[in-house]
C-alpha cells in the first residue's frame, strides 16, 4: 500500500515550507517510519538542506517517466531518503503544461511509493505546474505561514486552489493543517497574527508553532535537519510535536 503523502504548499516564499518537510521527515524517520522527501523545486533548497545534491537523476527524471524505486536515495540519516532536485526542473514547468493530463505524472509515479510509510513533497513558492501535480498526488495538504503582516494575504487564494484540485483531479485531497512558523513570542504582531490565523482556520491550524530561531536558520547552511543539528533547541522541540500532531491527524 503507498506511503501517506503530504505535499508542503503555499504560493509564498520564505514561509518555511522546505525547513518544515525536511525537519518533519527527519523526525518521522528518527521514530522509525520510513520517510520519503521528494525536492519538487528547481531552487533544490530540501536537497541541500539533507547535505546532498543531485548526482545524475533527480525529480525531473520522476516527472518524465523514470520509476520512483531507482530515484530515491538514502540520505546518511537512517529511514529517510531523498529524490533531489536540480536547476533544470524548471523546464518540466514548460513541459507539463503542455502535455495532454500533465497535472498527474506525478500521482502515477508515487503509485510506487508503497516502500515508504510518509511521503512528503517540497513544492516551489508558485501554484505553477509543480505545485499542482504535488496537490493531485497528494493525500494532504500541511500550509506553512509564517506570523507576519501578510500572513493571510493569499491562503484565501491557495485555499480555493485546493479546492478545485479536490474537484477537479483529487477527490482525496484534504488540507492536513496549517504550521505556524517563525512565531516570534516577543512581539505582539506574533500574537495578533497567530490569533488571526487561529480565527479563520481553527481546527485546522496545528497546536505547535515553530519559533523564530537561529538554530532553525543556520541547519540548512549545514546540510542537517535540527533533530541532527541541535537536538535540545526550541526548534528541534517544536517539529518533534508537529510530527506527532501530523501523525495523530493521518
Amino acid at each position: 500500500m503507498p506511503g501517506k503523502v503530504y505535499a508542503f504548499a503555499n504560493q509564498k516564499g520564505g514561509v518555511g515550507k522546505t525547513t518544515s518537510a525536511i525537519n518533519l521527515a527527519a523526525c518521522l524517520a528518527e521514530a522509525g517510519e520510513r520517510a520519503l522527501v521528494v525536492d519538487l523545486d528547481p531552487q533544490a533548497n530540501a536537497t541541500s538542506g539533507l547535505g546532498m545534491r543531485a548526482n545524475g537523476t533527480s525529480t525531473y527524471d520522476l516527472l518524465d517517466g523514470a520509476p520512483l524505486t531507482s530515484l530515491a536515495k538514502p540520505t546518511q540519516f537512517a529511514n529517510l531518503f531523498l529524490v533531489p532536485s536540480r536547476p533544470e526542473l524548471a523546464g518540466a514547468v514548460v513541459e507539463l503544461s503542455q502535455r495532454e493530463d500533465g497535472e498527474r505524472y506525478l500521482a502515477a509515479a508515487l503509485q510506487e511509493s508503497d516502500g515508504f510509510d510518509f511521503v512528503l513533497l517540497d513544492c516551489p513558492p508558485s501554484l505553477g505546474p509543480l505545485t499542482v501535480n504535488a496537490l493531485a498526488a497528494a493525500d494532504r495538504v500541511v500550509v506553512p505561514v509564517q506570523t507576519e503582516y501578510y500572513a493571510l494575504e493569499g491562503l484565501a487564494q491557495l485555499v480555493q486552489s485546493i479546492n478545485l484540485i479536490k474537484t477537479r483531479l483529487n477527490p482525496r485531497l484534504a488540507i492536513a493543517g496549517v504550521l505556524l512558523t517563525m512565531v516570534d513570542t516577543r512581539t505582539r504582531l506574533s500574537a495578533d497574527v497567530e490569533a488571526e490565523v487561529r480565527k479563520h482556520f481553527g481546527a485546522l491550524v496545528f497546536d505547535a508553532v515553530v519559533p523564530r530561531s537561529v538554530r532553525v536558520a543556520e541547519a540548512p547552511s549545514h546540510g542537517l535537519p535540527l533533530t541532527h543539528y541541535d537536538r535540545r533547541s526550541r526548534g528541534a522541540e517544536a517539529y518533534w510535536k508537529v510530527a506527532m500532531e501530523l501523525v495523530e491527524r493521518t
